[in-house]
């Protein structure tokens, strides 16, 4: 049997994923829930020893457990790991009492954001997130808009005065 995908979510009680999904053969548009077992709002994000690969989230585990689970492996074919990470994530935050505004904020890049001043998960959440938009991003030789020695003017650009620019103590 094939199937397609279309949308995916969360329902919060009981917490369980929500795919709506198309069946190739008879092309019916069906809904399916998944519920989410064994995930507790008192899962650790990191150990904190070892954090990132070598003890991945308790949300990738069971997002990685879920599509790779025998009964849902079909349908989930077409979402992808971080797509299920996400979804993990709004139920973990949900379960701890967050808003489901403040796990979607969670999300977004903000470019005025001070990393410095976020845990190792979020960090490592955004860190992911600016991998992937890179890597959407990038040019590469076989793209057909793809320029060798592209060669940018940033003469007309402002330039910032600092503090520090005036306060030069050898007059550099």
């Amino acid at each position: 049997m094939s199937f397609e995908a279309k949308r995916c979510g969360v329902q919060f009680s009981p917490p369980s994923i929500v795919l709506i999904y198309e069946h190739k053969e008879t092309q019916k548009v069906r809904k399916r829930i998944i519920p989410v077992r064994n995930f507790s709002k008192y899962s650790e994000q990191f150990d904190s020893l070892m954090p990132s690969l070598l003890n991945p989230p308790d949300y990738s585990m069971a997002a990685e457990r879920l599509k790779n689970h025998a009964r849902h492996r079909d349908y989930l074919l077409g979402v992808s790991q971080s797509q299920l990470e996400k979804l993990h994530i709004i139920l973990r935050d949900h379960m701890q009492g967050f808003s489901l505004e403040h796990s979607l904020a969670s999300f977004r890049l903000d470019p005025d954001e001070d990393l410095n001043k976020l845990d190792d998960e979020e960090l490592a959440r955004k860190k992911g997130q600016m991998e992937e938009l890179f890597e959407k991003n990038r040019r590469r030789k076989d793209d057909p808009d793809f320029v060798y020695d592209l060669e940018m003017d940033f003469t007309n650009i402002p330039q910032e005065k600092c503090s520090w620019d005036d306060e030069s103590d050898d007059g550099f």
